[in-house]
């Protein structure tokens, strides 16, 4: 196999591919092999046909089906070679396909060599979580009103469920606790992403961001569907929704191509998971500093 790559920009490569020899013929041979098995030829019984008058009656559908299965067999072959990390399906070219040589061209879209450096101890200013006596006060009212009671006392209590008041009261405490703490930590996990992507200067796959563009946006439609929006209302919104969300798109892919480069200098799997393992290796390995 010989390949030849060529740089259009900072994430777009093509790659001239050329293979001759044994892989294009045994190709060839396979096709024909599968063909004369259902082929309908006067005077021949199926699979019994001369090999010319096969080619005679089927040789362009046998050269269509060769470059149908043998170019992206070939074209994966040329990418695992040159080690390049392709993020979206390519643009095949200038196929020319003999009895032993297959040439063609793959334009496509790479992801960007990100060098991502100090990501340790990134200093990180956390605030200490409080829950007041008022804040539980205040919930605990809410509770009262919904349940049409006067006061705030055991009967409420056992009527969710508890105890008594104090065993109310330290359920309310922890659950405003939590919400306090899940809003605190993603104020901190924004600040240090926002940190990582301040210095980082690299463009962004177009095909990627389209993707998850197309995502956000058929989601976006689902919760108008959801909230009784008129399907017709809905579609008519779908470009102001695709150029409201765009910016979102960039930025999350961004984010993502960031973490995938920390992922592979941490050796932590790129899996499902990956955005999420890199940011609680990011919060071990920060400098954190707690206060009010």
């Amino acid at each position: 196999m010989k390949t030849e790559i060529k740089k259009i920009d900072a994430t777009i490569r093509e790659m001239n591919v050329e293979v001759s020899g044994d892989i294009v013929k045994n190709k060839f041979e396979d096709v024909f092999t599968r063909i004369s098995k259902e082929a309908k030829v006067a005077g021949f019984r199926p699979g019994h046909a001369p090999r010319d008058i096969l080619e005679k009656h089927y040789g362009s559908r046998a050269h269509e089906q060769v470059i149908k299965e043998l170019v992206p067999d070939i074209y994966y072959e040329a990418i695992q070679k040159e080690g390049l990390n392709v993020v979206d399906y390519p643009e095949i070219s200038d196929v020319k396909l003999e009895r032993e040589r297959l040439v063609f061209k793959a334009k496509f879209e790479i992801s960007p060599e990100i060098e991502v450096k100090d990501y340790k101890g990134i200093k990180v200013n956390s605030k200490e979580i409080r829950v007041e006596a008022d804040e539980i006060k205040r919930t605990l009212d809410s509770l009262k009103e919904s349940r049409n009671r006067d006061v705030a006392d055991d009967s409420l209590a056992k009527s969710l469920g508890y105890p008594n008041l104090a065993g109310l009261e330290k359920a309310v405490e922890k659950q405003i606790f939590l919400q306090k703490d899940s809003v605190e930590r993603e104020r901190v996990e924004n600040a240090l992403i926002e940190h990582l992507l301040k210095d980082l200067n690299f463009k962004t796959p177009a095909s990627m961001v389209n993707r998850h563009l197309q995502d956000l946006v058929r989601q976006s439609k689902v919760n108008l569907a959801m909230k009784g929006l008129a399907r017709e209302k809905i579609e008519e919104q779908e470009d102001a929704l695709s150029k409201e969300l765009r910016p979102a798109a960039e930025k999350q892919v961004r984010v993502y191509l960031v973490l995938a480069a920390i992922a592979k200098k941490e050796n932590i799997p790129l899996n499902d998971h990956m955005s999420r393992s890199v940011v609680e290796f990011l919060l071990r390995e920060a400098d954190w500093n707690v206060g009010d």
